[in-house]
């Protein structure tokens, strides 16, 4: 409509800075177009905010018989059935080539025609400013991404719309109703609206042809469901409410029940199961802000779906401002689902503001520390519990071991098998249970328990009663290195105890005994261990009497104290083939090693001897792991067999 057709009527151009903006909206390719439907119910429940305001306040507004609520409808979204002949198709055909509309109203505060013309026209009042700085930082207006984090509100309709038509009345009694238009390309009109126009604000919006989707009422009722959810006013798509789940995270913990707490993680996370935990926490000082965490009952990433991200939805005034953060927890409790609200956040803070705003840098903080500190009382007061969560996220939860500033409560959480039953065990319990005597925490890593019940190195701990952690994890045995020391304990794996680390631990009432049994063992096994050396040569670095082996034979140990598994992870960032030297340790007092030492007494040089001290040294790099070729161990083995079958035939 022209300015000549209606004297009324008055034709204004946007602000520079507006018109830039809206030239990117409307040639934007941005994926996530939906988001002008969240800064419409937006602006509009802040209206609706506003008129309960004044209301409270006792101020004379405008009546309007309504509830307060938004209302949107689709128009053009369905063209007619087939049936009814040529007529009914022509009807149809006219039917699909009007415009597709959507229109969304609200019975709010409204607007003053200076009010349209100052929030509607200009840039003061809106964060485009902030979205086109950071155009300028990015140095290309392709960079789309950021539309939806900084609150262009009303202007991002554009980016779908032909042409916007906006009716409004102030709720203040004596304000009139006027109608403000434009096709967003530089300009827009404003006029006295005719009728009788109740309080309030209508858009109606024309949308282009490759955006009719938008007169869908799937679409919108799917946009709802992202955005806007939780607004705190009824919002009406089809004749029914579409947000009725209720913001239940701003609620006293005390006010909500275990069912509403169901159905929220059920909507929350798509998981049918109930959680294993919920975390709900109100704040008001010194910051104010509500979180209500799930533990879910299943790991997307145990089941083949890769490694997750944190990703808790963060509202601002019930607003979702962005629907994945990923900082307000650490990488090692992203298996937790949830929300987040803070009235301290200003509805149009971008992504990169977040991640450099201080309010959201002390919500983390007190998250994780709330977190930890639940999880941690959980493992004392219902173990059963934690265990539960610890078998399914356990795994995600370790990686938090190089979390300096909460290391501590990491430590406290951690849970490893036991040589001493089936059940899993922290370190506070281990420590517990230890003798006062004891003076470290040991650990060892195996493929599984049968292989660490039958671990030669682990003789001397078995003997004199010692818990051993049982790792089967690789990178349990980082974690635990990354600890070091609990409670003034030192943590060390098992295969670098001594035997006067354990004086005063377990039965030494056999080591009178033991030891002169061990001497004389030694004093005879002399020569034996002198041709091993000659044999093995530069294959180890020592060859040398055990005092941890009490049933086995031989073993293999790391001269510097580190362990196989560690010194593989080593050797493979490393790129080393060759295989590591390494101490061979013999048991004096072995049946074997008594008659190889005979053996040696009255012939050294015994062919048999060095058959014998292969088959060992073969045996002990097969228990490590670290014996390539099985073949000449299989094969002397099968000749030693047949040499000893003969014997007994004979």
């Amino acid at each position: 409509m022209s300015a000549a057709a209606a004297p009324e009527q008055q034709t204004y151009e946007f602000q520079a800075e507006v018109q830039r903006l809206l030239e990117i909206l409307i040639h934007s390719v941005y994926s996530s177009k939906d988001v002008f439907i969240r800064e419409l119910v937006s602006n509009a429940a802040d209206a609706l905010e506003k008129v309960r305001f004044e209301t409270v306040r006792g101020e004379s507004l405008l009546e309007d018989d309504r509830e307060l609520g938004i209302w949107i409808e689709t128009e053009g979204a369905d063209s007619a059935d087939d049936e009814g002949g040529d007529d009914a198709a022509d009807d149809a055909d006219e039917k699909a080539s009007e415009p597709k509309r959507l229109i969304i109203t609200d019975n709010g505060i409204g607007m003053t025609e200076e009010e349209v013309r100052d929030n509607l026209g200009t840039i003061a009042r809106s964060g485009a400013v902030a979205f086109l700085e950071q155009l300028k930082k990015k140095d290309s207006d392709k960079d789309l991404n950021l539309i939806g984090q900084f609150g262009i509100g009303f202007y991002s309709v554009f980016m779908v719309a032909n042409r916007v038509t906006l009716t409004t009345r102030s709720a203040h009694p004596d304000a009139h109703a006027v109608v403000w238009e434009s096709d967003g390309l530089g300009s827009y009109t404003v006029r006295p609206a005719e009728g009788d126009v109740p309080r309030g604000t209508r858009i109606e919006i024309e949308l282009k042809d490759e955006e009719d989707r938008f007169a869908s009422e799937h679409t919108i009722s799917e946009a709802i469901r992202t955005y806007s959810n939780f607004v705190a006013f009824p919002v009406h798509l089809g004749g029914e409410v579409k947000n009725k789940t209720k913001a239940i995270w701003r609620e006293q913990p005390s006010n909500v029940t275990e069912e509403e707490y169901a159905e929220f993680s059920k909507f929350l996370t798509y998981d049918s199961g109930a959680p294993l935990h919920k975390l709900h926490l109100v704040t008001d000082s010194p910051w104010q802000f509500s979180a209500l965490l799930f533990t879910p009952s299943t790991d997307p990433e145990s089941m083949g779906f890769g490694e997750g991200e944190v990703s808790l939805q963060l509202y601002v005034k019930r607003v979702l401002i962005d629907g994945s953060n990923r900082d307000l927890l650490p990488p090692y409790l992203r298996f937790l689902k949830g929300v987040v609200e803070s009235e301290d956040l200003p509805l149009n803070v971008s992504r990169e503001t977040l991640q450099e705003n201080r309010v959201l840098m002390k919500i983390r903080e007190i998250l994780t520390r709330k977190v930890l500190s639940e999880l941690t009382e959980m493992g004392k007061k219902d173990e059963d519990r934690y265990l539960e969560i610890w078998d399914k996220f356990g795994r995600i939860l370790k990686e938090g071991y190089h979390d300096f500033a909460n290391r501590e409560k990491i430590h406290e959480l951690l849970r490893f098998a036991t040589s001493q039953g089936e059940r899993l065990t922290g370190l506070e319990s281990y420590v517990e249970r230890m003798p006062e005597s004891q003076k470290a925490i040991y650990y060892f890593t195996g493929a599984s328990r049968d292989a660490l019940d039958g671990e030669p190195r682990l003789e001397l701990l078995r003997k004199r009663g010692v818990e051993v952690l049982y790792l089967f994890d690789i990178a349990d045995e980082v974690v635990l290195g990354s600890v070091n020391r609990y409670k003034e304990k030192d943590i060390l794996s098992a295969d670098m105890v001594k035997l006067e680390d354990l004086e005063g631990v377990g039965d030494a009432s056999e080591d009178k005994k033991d030891e002169g049994e061990q001497k004389e063992a030694r004093e005879t096994a002399g020569p034996l261990l002198e041709r091993f050396c000659e044999l093995l040569a530069e294959r180890v670095t020592e060859v040398r009497f055990s005092d941890r082996l009490i049933d086995s034979p031989a073993c293999l140990v790391n001269p510097d104290g580190s362990t196989p598994h560690i010194e593989k992870i080593m050797r493979l960032m490393n790129k080393e083939s060759e295989l590591p030297k390494r101490v061979l340790e013999i048991n004096a007092t072995h049946p074997m090693i008594e008659s190889l030492a005979a053996l040696a007494n009255k012939d050294k040089n015994d062919p048999f001897i060095a058959t014998a001290c292969e088959q060992l040294f073969e045996g002990a790099l097969l228990t490590d792991g670290y014996l390539t070729d099985p073949h000449q161990l299989v094969t002397r083995m099968h000749e030693v067999l047949t040499e000893a079958a003969s014997l007994k035939k004979g």
